[in-house]
């Protein structure tokens, strides 16, 4: 575990701002720059109206190398590694731990808040640090790890629990993950904000009429949850079926990802995978296709979703998970249970043969007040005026405390 105290940085303590202490694994850091950039890009967003600070936290086992991965500090705070055992072993008590080493560190001068950004990992230490703190907590939920965790945690039902209820904010991405939650852990009585994942693509593109063939578009190491095997199964299930459909797949990937997608995709007529694509690319191969195909066994969101949805293409999403409750009952949006390959099957000639009247539909949805929550100005309201309550209710909470 580490005990060192943060490092201080020009910038991100700017007066006249709240300052705010983010606890994540899930950070872009010079130890793993390769995570994510969700939350980063969330305060990036507001980084206007907060004074953001981020203690990007990476788990190692026990060992040498990682007592000696000294903690770096980068432009938001700092890079660390902290040490846990495999299997979930100790979980609460390293965590709690790590909560208590965060709580000295800003002792001097606590923060106007604190953020936790994953209820069963990060929320812990976080929460445990705000009690020593005397400070209100946010959570985010990210709904694939969460509820793995507390699917395989029942004995820390207890402590999930006083987490979820305590916070004084808590932000889900899509309404399937807080739902999911919501029933293992009771129904919340403070405020639960919905804030979908920002996207560099807000900007709608006319959908296009004509197009050619199905896309889908993951990093080919992570084809197996990306569900390319079913995609292929479902593709040749039409095959046999008399009704061939195009398909693309589009995704960067070491030689042996690569190999392992095509072998997945042999023996299926007009199938190709095109390897990486940049942003402009893949925004504008979107736009050309019929539609865009990915069936995840797990996800959180789905940035590339929403991508799809204003690059002009309609999508067939996971069911029961990734954007579930963002767009029940549009024609454009189709959930499929990711094992059922007939269903998928049926969904990719649905996208074929009703191209025409789906993209109309999706091209009204476009211009509606409904696709506008997916854009950044709105996401970073949304995500700045839930922080501004977590912080009014700690204030609310000193008030009211015992003199």
């Amino acid at each position: 575990m580490l005990d060192r105290p943060v490092l201080e940085r020009p910038g991100l303590d700017q007066p006249g701002l709240d300052r705010i202490i983010h606890v994540s694994c899930d950070f872009p850091d010079p130890i793993e720059p390769g995570k994510t950039p969700v939350i980063r890009t969330l305060l990036e967003l507001t980084q206007d109206q907060f004074a953001h600070r981020v203690l990007s936290y990476n788990r190692r086992f026990p060992g040498i190398a990682a007592s000696r991965t000294a903690p770096q500090a980068f432009e938001w705070g700092e890079a660390r590694v902290y040490t846990a055992p495999p299997y979930g072993l100790f979980h609460a008590a390293m965590l709690h731990r790590l909560g208590e080493q965060i709580a000295r560190e800003f002792a001097a001068a606590p923060p106007a808040l604190l953020v936790g950004h994953k209820l069963t990992i990060e929320g812990l230490a976080t929460a445990h640090a705000a009690r020593l703190l005397g400070v209100p907590y946010a959570i985010t939920i990210q709904g694939n790890s969460d509820t793995k965790i507390l699917a395989a945690r029942p004995d820390l039902t207890r402590e999930f629990a006083r987490v979820f209820h305590g916070a004084a904010a808590v932000f889900a991405f899509a309404p399937w993950a807080l739902a999911k939650v919501s029933q293992r852990l009771g129904q919340r009585s403070g405020p639960s904000i919905t804030v979908p994942c920002p996207t560099d693509l807000d900007t709608p593109l006319v959908p296009l009429s004509a197009a050619r063939g199905l896309l889908s578009a993951f990093h080919l190491r992570h084809q197996r949850n990306k569900n390319l095997a079913g995609i292929a199964a479902a593709l040749r299930e039409l095959h046999v079926a008399g009704t061939a459909v195009p398909f693309t797949l589009a995704g960067g990937g070491a030689e042996l990802d690569m190999l392992r997608a095509r072998k997945k995709l042999r023996g299926i007529p007009d199938t190709y995978v095109t390897g990486a694509m940049d942003r402009a690319g893949l925004h504008s191969a979107m736009n050309k296709a019929v539609g865009f195909v990915m069936p995840s066994h797990r996800e959180t969101f789905g940035l590339v979703f929403i991508e799809a949805l204003f690059a002009g293409i309609p999508i067939i999403y996971p069911a029961d998970r990734a954007i579930a409750g963002h767009f029940d009952g549009a024609p454009f949006a189709i959930p499929v249970e990711p094992r059922n390959i007939g269903a998928l099957a049926a969904a990719m000639a649905r996208l074929v043969n009703e191209e025409t009247t789906l993209k109309q539909a999706l091209a009204d949805w476009q211009n509606s007040a409904h696709a506008r929550q997916f854009t950044r100005p709105q996401i970073a309201s949304r995500f700045a005026a839930g922080l501004r309550d977590a912080i009014a209710y700690g204030d609310r909470q000193l008030q009211n405390a015992p003199r």
